[in-house]
């Protein structure tokens, strides 16, 4: 990888000409940013989270959307500007960084994949009534199947767009139908009842931590999008990225709020499940299984192609990218069958490694921002904005030390 100037512009072929950003692969780099967070963890966090802190769950959501625009804003335009992905800017700030970067995000990647596979096979479950294994087998190979198309790269555009819309529109209609407290939650998104401090760092790493920050930005730079001319695309990306997550975060949580508002109690082994059968019936239990599966096989293919892209190139082929993503697919799913699911240790230790790769990564793109002008090809990059960044990550700071405390006391009983 090259240590001190940006490697020369690649064109995906899958995506089109890079001189002029096409609104599909724009939205598609949004959507794979933010599907890739939704997954089978979000949806569990955020309903945990909701049944212990009620309505007060509001402010943790509002104040970790704005440190989450705050830092992906600016990983966003670094590596958009500079041209280069995340693992070869730390190669370029400090020799080997970058390697140490992908090697954190491996093997984060590789056990949280076994686990969206196993979400995936539950969802089909819950939806069909099918096997989970089974399940898990079938959504595996569609999301193969994207990589074995000729056009990869707009295929994965388009599914998970399509699927993130899903995802939102049927949550919406769970929240409409448990009819939540939503003046109470706009009073405590201002003036909380109670503040968790545990629940703000979770929603953020959750958000952005380990591969899903970069997943976006370097969906757009395998599209050609890069430089100076496409700031506004990239910012906007960033920003609505958020947003996008934010906005299901909000709605699911409007929607577990208002069945635990009503008083229905729900089962401690499946809380999200339960909320959706409260608020709607037998439908709302398969509208549930629809939406996790949907979840989980967005996050296998965010997961997935993102982990690849940090183990390669822009000077890799198209299809040899395609190959390595259906092998990281495969892996995950055999490694699901023959286990049947991510171990609690082996999630404790992947989330140390997030925690670990998350404030790394970051200071990387901010020590560029602040000290890096050559690989950002002359580019003055706002005080203000690097200002701001830095601030956010002192955040992930304090987020690393949690995830790395819990792996810690595993080891040492």
């Amino acid at each position: 990888m090259p240590r001190n100037t940006p490697p020369p512009a690649v064109v995906d072929d899958h995506a089109g000409p890079p001189t002029a950003t096409g609104r599909g692969t724009l939205l598609g780099a949004i959507f794979l940013m933010a599907t890739s967070s939704i997954g089978p963890g979000f949806i569990t966090q955020t309903t945990n989270f909701t049944v212990q802190l009620g309505a007060a769950f509001a402010f943790a959501i509002l104040v970790s959307i704005l440190v989450d625009i705050a830092i992906q804003t600016n990983v966003w335009r670094v590596i958009g500007i500079s041209g280069m992905r995340a693992q070869e800017l730390g190669n370029a700030s400090l020799p080997g960084l970058g390697y140490v970067m992908a090697f954190l995000l491996f093997i984060g990647g590789i056990v949280f994949n076994i686990g969206n596979v196993s979400g995936a096979g539950l969802g089909m479950n819950i939806m069909t009534d099918i096997n989970v294994k089974l399940g898990a087998v079938i959504l595996a190979a569609l999301a193969v199947g994207i990589f074995l198309s000729k056009r990869a790269g707009v295929a994965m555009d388009r599914i998970v767009v399509l699927l993130g819309a899903l995802m939102i529109l049927l949550t919406l209609y769970i929240a409409v139908t448990s009819g939540p407290p939503v003046g109470s939650a706009l009073k405590n998104a201002v003036v909380p009842e109670e503040i968790s401090a545990l629940a703000i760092t979770t929603l953020i790493g959750g958000t952005i931590g380990g591969y899903i920050i970069y997943a976006g930005v370097h969906r757009l730079l395998d599209a050609g999008v890069t430089g100076e001319r496409h700031l506004r695309e990239l910012t906007r990306g960033a920003v609505t990225g958020i947003i996008v997550t934010g906005v299901m975060r909000i709605i699911l949580f409007l929607a577990i709020l208002g069945v635990v508002s009503g008083g229905a109690e729900l089962d401690p082994q499946s809380q999200a499940a339960s909320a959706f059968e409260a608020a709607a019936g037998a439908v709302g239990y398969r509208l549930f299984g629809v939406v996790f599966a949907a979840a989980a096989l967005t996050s296998v293919i965010g997961v997935s192609y993102t982990t690849i892209t940090f183990l390669t190139s822009r000077r890799t082929s198209p299809r040899t990218t395609n190959l390595m993503v259906i092998g990281f697919i495969a892996l995950s799913t055999v490694l699901f069958l023959l286990i049947g699911a991510a171990p609690a240790q082996l999630l404790v230790f992947a989330g140390a490694f997030n925690g670990i790769l998350l404030p790394v990564g970051i200071g990387v793109m901010l020590w560029v921002a602040w000290r890096r002008r050559d690989l950002l090809h002359g580019y003055r990059y706002p005080k203000w904005l690097a200002g701001i960044g830095t601030v956010a990550w002192l955040v992930t700071l304090y987020l690393a030390v949690n995830s790395v405390r819990p792996a810690i006391e595993l080891v040492t009983g």
